[in-house]
């Protein structure tokens, strides 16, 4: 399965936003949950935020009420809007498919987006 694409990082202040794309190819793309995930310099990969295939969202704490996942199935992309930046957000930025039912990455690695947030 090829990677999916991701998109939208950079350099903000603290306070700021940014927009993250992830574009992936359509069939099997739509009919499954996807997770933006992160990972800091010395740091394991973590699940940020999912969404399935119907829409139903989850975030893990440290994001609730500033990050949203959103998808749109048509033109097979995922987005994740991040507002009230920090600068513990800094990481690199992945998405992936999921396996059905789990918060387990089924698919290579892309090459992430990098987001910086200065203090």
């Amino acid at each position: 399965q090829v990677p999916l694409v991701e998109s939208g990082g950079g350099l903000v202040q603290a306070g700021g936003s940014l927009r993250l794309s992830c574009a992936g190819s359509g069939s099997i793309y739509s009919t499954n949950a996807v997770g933006w995930f992160r990972q800091a310099p010395g740091k394991q990969r973590e699940l940020v935020a999912r969404i399935t295939s119907d829409g139903t969202t989850q975030y893990t704490d440290s994001v609730k009420g500033r990050f949203t996942i959103s998808r749109d199935n048509a033109k097979n992309t995922v987005h994740l809007q991040m507002n009230s930046l920090k600068p513990e957000d800094t990481a690199v930025y992945y998405c992936n498919r999921l396996w059905p039912g789990t918060t387990s990455p089924r698919d290579p690695w892309g090459q992430g987006t990098q987001v910086t947030v200065s203090p």
